[in-house]
Parts: C-alpha cells; structure tokens; sequence
C-alpha cells in the first residue's frame, strides 16, 4: 500500500505521487467519450462551431464541477458518500446530502454495465484487424479484397451474434474487475501509470499517421474554422453535454480518486491538468481519425458509426492499414479499460467500506451485478431487441435495455447528481472548509465560486429539461 500522505485516515489508500493522482484521473476521463463519442458529436454537428463551445464548456462548467467532485473526496478521504456526509458532519449541514453521491455511485455501475459493452466491441475489431494482419502482412491496406459493404457489414454481424456479444462484454469486465479488485497502488495506479503513456505514445503516433497519409489541413480546417453560422441551440446542448460527460462528472469517480489524493496535493492546479489533458485528446481524436476520413472520402457525420464503421473502411484505403488499425483499437481498449477500472472502482469502494468486506470479495459483488446487466445490454441488439423494459414511460417507450440505461443515466443520474453536488458544494458546505480544500486564491476562487453557485446548477439544469423533452 503506498503510504498515506498528511492528513489521510488511518488503512485509507491513497496514491503514491501527485502523478499517480493525475494519470489516474485522466485515465478516468479520457475514454470512449472522447475517442468515439467526440469525433462523432464533432461531425454531427458542424466541426468548428461545436468544437470552440465544447471548449468554453469545459472551462466554464466541467472544470468547475470536476474540482467540486475531487475536493469532496480529499476532504473526506472515504467513499464517495461518506465523503460528503463527512463534509455535511463537519459544516453542521444534514448527512442526507450524501444522497447526490449515491446517486453517483449507482449510476457508475449502471453505465460500467453497458459500458464494457462497448469496450467487447473494441476487442473484437483488435481481432478482426490482428486476423488481417495476420492473413495479408504489413504492405497495403486493411482487408484486400473485400469490398467497402462487407467490411462495414462487420459490426451488424458482431451485434447479430448474441454469444459472442455477452461474451466480449463479460471478457472486458473480467479484466477490468481484476485491477479494481488489487486495490489502488497494485491495480488502478498500475493501470494508469503503465497504460496511459502506452495509450499516448500509440495516440500520437497515429495522429502523425494521419498528418502524413490522410488530408489533415481538411481535418484542421473542419475542426478549428469557426462558423458561427452553425452555432445553433442544438449544436450549443450537444457541446455542453460533451464536455460534462467526458470529463466522467456525476458518477461518484473523481470523489473517489479525489479520496486517494494526499493533502499535500493542490487541487485546484491538478484539476486544471485533469481537464486540460482531457480537452487536447478529445481534440487530437479528431486531429487522429478526420484526415483518414477526409482522405478516403467518407462522411463525417456517420455518428456512433464514425469509428466502428467508417474507420475500419478508410483504414482499407491506408498503407500499413492492418497495422494502423490494430495499433488503433489497442489504443482505444487501453482508453476504455482505464474508464471501465475507475467506474467499477466508486460501487466497489463503497460497498467494501460500507459493508466491511475485503476488497476482492466486493469487486465480485458488484462485477456479478454488472455482469447480469451487462448480458442483458449485450442481447438488446440481438436476443431481446424488443425489450423494452420502461416502456411504460413516454421517454423510454421504444428503447431496449442499453439505450434505456444510457438514457436514465444521462438524462437523469448524471446530471441532476452534479446539480445537487453544485448547490452542496456551493451554498450548503461551510465556505471554510472549502476554501481549504480547493488551492485557488484571488480572483479564481471568486470566479469558482461564482460558476458553481450560480452558473453550473442553471446550465445543468437546462441540460436536465432537454434531455427529459427531447
């Protein structure tokens, strides 16, 4: 166990440097939202527009929603709801609080179920492209003599196999069940510190990839050409929902990796880092997957498609396809795995604390529930594609079971969870305490407590009230 830092409780965990803390948390963050979801929501929406508003996102509501979430973990050094009942004990505020972190914590095991769906799905295009390389070498292009159909006919045919879907989806949660299950400093730092430099040298070197064989001044064009014309309410919601959904805000994450935090540590500066390094890979995904796109002259707004469908056909047209392509969803399992590790890690943390069990004892408990969900996930797109199981509600009347735990989610854990943690950080907890807490001074901490206070809670709130009508 890596040693406590000043002010830890006694038998807490807590990372071994200040660096653990934040390739830790960036592996948290930078997942497939970034990788699969922001290209995509890039496309849809107009590139430039989107991208410079997804920028001002980040700083004027995940930034300071992310800070709020580390610094009540730190503050409480638990699972993430007790570390806001700690906080509420220690402002003389109601421990009922905690609720907004048990929301949080239950909607990481809801999405990790789903989640790992997505992750067998990465796996599965490792072996299709490791097949290929196998089967044609390094010259040339990706799946010689198939046809653009067939290649993007890959993906229908994995979501028609029911077996092979559950079982990618239980092989993905294994693995990431036993790093959580090894604790912080033998599994979750592991993770961190040896992926996430993998998954950046893997990433950079595909966006130089990219530079040189695909048409990267469009792609630059595409994605920094700031046509306020395209800026319109839709595009300005699916900005902001970007930003607040990769950053991981509303699932209980960043509290518990915050609670693992030394004291010595300055939230506020390492928060910026965290949402930093997030922000340049959700643009360097696009710097990285565009210019193949724009070389081999597919649409960009393909939409979840973009990577499992299009790429796979651009990669074709490529030199050194099959390589490139293998290297490319190694690069976005290392990204899900270290998402995947910090979602089971919140139910995990709570129930071995909660409950006074060994750490691997609860990581089965709460993998054996991911599982179950996870399977049913899995058949949605097959075996139960008519299953609707909150048909009865208007909003989720036509969507089987992993839309439907995508959308509770989204639509209401995540969100109303950080509104919630908004009020309780800025007007309920004692002003003292925080201010201990978050290493700003002078003008960023007026201007911090500003945003959580009033500009967060109404933004979220607007997200709230679309996601629920639209």
């Amino acid at each position: 166990m890596a040693a406590a830092g000043s002010g830890a409780r006694a038998g807490h965990e807590n990372w071994s440097s200040r660096s653990a803390f934040i390739l830790a948390a960036v592996g948290s963050a930078v997942g497939l939202g970034n990788m699969w979801r922001f290209p995509a929501e890039a496309g849809e929406n107009g590139g430039g527009a989107f991208v410079l508003f997804y920028i001002f996102c980040v700083l004027l509501i995940g930034l300071p929603v992310l800070l709020s979430e580390v610094l009540i973990g730190r503050h409480g050094q638990a699972n993430a709801p007790e570390s806001v009942r700690r906080l509420a004990r220690d402002s003389k505020a109601s421990e009922g609080w905690s609720v907004l972190a048990s929301m949080g914590v239950f909607a990481a095991f809801l999405i990790l179920s789903f989640y790992c769906v997505v992750g067998g799905w990465v796996v599965y295009y490792i072996g299709v492209f490791a097949s290929d390389l196998f089967q044609t070498g390094l010259s040339g292009g990706a799946f010689q003599g198939r046809d653009p159909e067939e290649i993007k006919a890959l993906m229908p045919g994995l979501f028609a196999d029911g077996t092979l879907m559950a079982g990618l989806n239980l092989g993905f949660l294994g693995v990431t069940m036993f790093f959580v299950a090894r604790g912080v400093s033998s599994g979750i730092e592991w993770v961190a510190v040896y992926l996430m430099p993998l998954f950046f040298v893997l990433f950079l070197a595909i966006t130089i990839y990219g530079a040189f064989t695909g048409n990267f001044a469009e792609a630059v064009a595409y994605l920094f050409t700031f046509d306020f014309s395209k800026l319109t309410g839709e595009v300005m919601l699916a900005a902001v929902g970007q930003a607040f959904f990769s950053l991981s805000l509303g699932v209980a994450g960043m509290m518990t990796y915050g609670a693992y935090a030394n004291r010595d540590t300055n939230l506020g500066e390492t928060s910026g880092i965290i949402a930093g390094a997030d922000t340049a890979v959700a643009l360097l995904a696009g710097l990285a997957i565009f210019p193949i796109v724009f070389a081999a002259g597919l649409s960009t707004n393909a939409g979840p498609g973009l990577m499992f469908e299009s790429l796979p056909i651009a990669f074709q047209q490529m030199p050194f396809g099959s390589a490139i392509g293998l290297a490319f969803f190694v690069m976005i399992f290392f990204a899900a795995l270290t998402s995947s590790v910090s979602l089971l890690e919140a139910p995990t943390a709570y129930v071995f604390e909660k409950f006074k069990l060994a750490r691997p004892v609860a990581t089965i408990i709460v993998g054996a529930g991911a599982a179950v969900l996870g399977v049913l996930s899995a058949l949605s797109f097959n075996d139960l594609a008519e299953f609707y199981p909150l048909g009865f509600i208007p909003l989720f009347a036509e969507t089987n079971f992993f839309d439907t735990l995508d959308g509770v989610t989204a639509k209401l854990f995540m969100p109303i969870g950080a509104i919630l943690t908004c009020i309780f950080v800025g007007w309920i907890a004692d002003a003292r305490l925080i201010d201990s807490e978050n290493g700003l001074d002078g003008a960023l901490h007026k201007l911090w407590r500003a945003l959580v206070r009033f500009v967060c809670p109404i933004v979220l709130a607007v997200i709230l009230f679309v996601g629920l009508t639209s």
